[in-house]
């Protein structure tokens, strides 16, 4: 194998062990029993000859990029003292920990599996061939791919989850008194995602909710090529209040051990978070064809290699006389063996050949054919119920889904004393109670974050985002974590949540962009995501419990629009007429399925949330001129109804997409796409807002959709 000759630090860990002799100096017995140094110096080099049969097998074109562990094999104790069933998200560089993790827990051989993933193969028993990950159930390791702190809310999330649901009545995959543990680097810590969830974390614990979380920061001095300041991580935080901190050296295996021992202990007793700084050493570069010498002297890299942890632990083993320097030598290349004999049966293990087996995690889109899709039945009304305005509708859904599901929870900023911005929340704390219902910090990255780690723990979360724009602070939360963890687990794992958002413009008197934004596009390229937009009461009550019943029983992650302007609104063509009032049924919304109102023959008006207003009112006034008019709500921009789309453009032959949203990245680009792409051959325009943010007062109403937009729009398309 050329490795030996081209990777330093192989070379120069042989060099260095073949000539390794007892210090003769006497050392007190430390916290490992000789079996158990051995045990974890063979996970140490499993994941150092992990990195090197990566190269090897991407230097042969069977390998792809991967980041690699060398340098931080000292985590290797990390998972010894812990517990295999304590959940971990690790970081990209705890090869050594996942190895001591899988020892504890026999049934596969994590070598074996590691490489599957580096090849991509289909058989990769995490990813299905699709990522290369540290991940696996049976170990209680929740996979992450590039865990740039986009990580940390959701590790917060399964610390908060480990208490909360067993208050509830649920049992987690995890004992009652299990710590939740979080890998991530020194770059990383610098990241405002981890900012937001160390301050989420110490929150809490100041207010006495449990937060069992043990976060380690795997710090070797450097991001890519960019250096962390020394002393940088103690002090930003070595010294924060309500964060314990914990220091060791990371080369030093039985100091990992001790430290990490007495951190967990404080965790899992105090309920608190830890903070366990881990410095290490980066050896082989960040990843792939990464060339540290364009950024880093010599001198730097030599000492990364004299501070080498397997040499380290090799040195400690010859001290106490537990193996001589034949004996590391001997298991050093024996280990070499057994992953190059692996990594040579894999490097042509079968792949994902198509793109129905790649896309196979993610839900199969609904039909487009419109002979499939007879028109939905009419959402029926509760008989004899009260008619409710749009706030009220989704309040008495949010009161039914808390009575009938225990394992649901409703949180988010002021939506427990205060009922919501709007209300909507109104009278749900007090029904349900503050374990179920409660107010959370300023963060959306936390919120979310809270979600994924109930999710994970068998609820359904129901978290609140206060306004649209409020998300795009967080939507990664929703992209990076949410959507792909079925997706990079081959749907071994899920996190199904109902995240409701108060969306789009049309605010009197409030707000300007941050209050009154009608931007989507963040949310509509995000696979498998549910998004639904209801316009009308009964929609709104019957599409949040279909999302909750996706949620529940296929693990879907669904986003909740709610138009704010329309949550009071009593009236549709005259005041007091009553007629946006409505008595919802207690029965769902099928998924992907549009509403049809009215049957004219000459225009097909499609739309959704205000625009499913201003387009009724604009149906009428050109009734008035002779264009009979049907509308189309689409109610769900994702999935798509493309077939109630076609079948009711065909039923005209003109169509024209009243769009609310921005001409540029709108929906209307996805409705008149599916039109193409389902051979409609008649007429067809669109009417958007403009491509600006919303200015606040009166100054919107010149770049909003608008009734009169609609109106003459319907009447260019038909050369009125």
């Amino acid at each position: 194998m050329a490795a030996r000759d081209a990777e330093p630090a192989d070379v120069h860990f042989l060099e260095r062990a073949e000539s390794l002799r007892p210090s003769g100096a006497s050392r007190p017995p430390g916290p490992l029993t000789g079996e158990r140094l051995l045990e974890l110096f063979d996970a140490q080099l499993g994941s150092r000859h992990l990195d090197l049969a990566a190269r090897w097998l991407r230097a042969g074109g069977h390998g792809f990029y991967t980041i690699g562990s060398s340098g931080h094999e000292g985590d290797a104790a990390v998972a010894a003292a812990l517990r295999p069933d304590d959940p971990a998200l690790l970081h990209y560089r705890s090869g050594a920990f996942f190895l001591e993790r899988a020892r504890q827990v026999p049934g596969r051989d994590a070598l074996r599996d590691v490489l599957l993933g580096v090849v991509a193969a289909a058989e990769d028993p995490i990813s299905g061939g699709r990522h290369k990950v540290f991940g696996a159930d049976r170990l209680h390791v929740i996979p992450q791919t590039s865990t740039i702190a986009s990580h940390l809310p959701r590790a917060l999330g399964v610390a908060f989850a480990i208490g909360r649901a067993v208050r509830l009545g649920v049992e987690p995959p995890w004992p009652r008194d299990a710590l939740a543990v979080c890998g991530f680097g020194d770059a990383s810590a610098n990241h405002s995602t981890a900012a937001g969830a160390v301050n989420a974390a110490v929150n809490c614990g100041h207010q006495g909710v449990p937060m069992p979380l043990l976060l380690v920061c795997e710090d070797n001095g450097i991001g890519i090529s960019v250096r962390t300041p020394p002393g940088w991580i103690e002090a930003a935080y070595g010294s924060r209040p309500g964060l314990a901190y914990f220091h060791a050296d990371g080369g030093d295996l039985e100091e990992v051990y001790s430290v990490a021992r007495d951190a967990a202990a404080w965790v899992r007793e105090r309920r608190r978070p830890a903070f366990l700084h881990l410095r290490t050493v980066r050896l082989m570069g960040h990843a792939g064809s990464d060339v540290e010498s364009a950024y880093r002297t010599q001198a730097e890299l030599d000492a990364d290699l004299a501070a080498d942890p397997l040499l380290r632990t090799a040195r400690t083993l010859v001290d106490r006389g537990l193996a001589t320097a034949d004996d590391v030598v001997g298991r050093y290349e024996a280990k070499r063996a057994e992953v190059m004999a692996l990594a040579a049966e894999v490097a042509d293990a079968p792949r994902l050949t198509s793109a129905r087996e790649v896309m196979a995690p993610l839900p199969a889109p609904p039909s487009a054919d419109p002979s499939s899709a007879e028109p939905p039945p009419e959402q029926p009304s509760e008989p004899g119920g009260e008619r409710l305005t749009l706030a009220r509708a989704v309040n008495r859904a949010l009161a039914d889904l808390l009575d009938e599901r225990p394992e649901a929870l409703v949180f988010g900023e002021d939506v427990a004393r205060k009922g919501g911005v709007y209300g909507v929340t109104r009278g749900l704390l007090r029904r349900a109670g503050a374990a179920r219902v409660f107010d959370t910090i300023l963060d959306e990255q936390s919120i979310l974050g809270l979600a994924l780690g109930l999710a994970t723990a068998g609820l359904l979360p129901v978290p609140e985002i206060q306004y649209l724009a409020y998300l795009h602070n967080a939507a990664d939360q929703l992209r990076g974590e949410a959507a792909t963890l079925p997706f990079f687990s081959a749907g071994r794992y899920r996190n199904p949540m109902v995240v409701r958002i108060a969306a789009y413009a049309y605010q009197k008197g409030f707000g300007g962009h941050f209050h009154n934004d009608n931007a989507v596009a963040a949310l509509r390229d995000i696979p498998g995501l549910v998004i639904a937009s209801p316009a009308r009461p009964d929609d709104a009550a019957g599409m949040l419990r279909a999302c909750a019943d996706a949620a529940s029983a296929h693990g879907r992650v669904c986003v909740l629009l709610e138009p704010i302007a329309l949550y009071h609104v009593r009236d549709l063509h005259e005041d007091g007429d009553g007629g946006w009032l409505a008595a919802p049924g207690r029965d769902a919304v099928p998924l992907g399925r549009a509403r049809t109102h009215g049957g004219g023959g000459d225009l097909t008006i499609v739309t959704f949330a205000n625009g499913l207003r201003m387009s009724l009112r604009a149906a009428r006034r050109l009734e008035r001129r002779g264009v009979r008019c049907r509308v189309l709500d689409l109610r769900w921009l994702a999935p798509l109804p493309a077939a109630d789309l076609l079948r009711e453009a065909r039923a005209t032959g003109a169509v024209l997409v009243a769009d609310e949203t921005r001409r540029t990245g709108g929906v209307s680009e996805a409705v008149l796409t599916a039109l193409t792409d389902g051979g409609f051959a008649g007429r067809a325009a669109r009417v958007t807002s403009e491509d600006s943010f919303v200015p606040l007062g009166d100054a919107a109403r010149h770049v909003l959709l608008s009734e009169r937009a609609i109106e003459e729009a319907a009447l260019a398309l038909l050369d009125r």
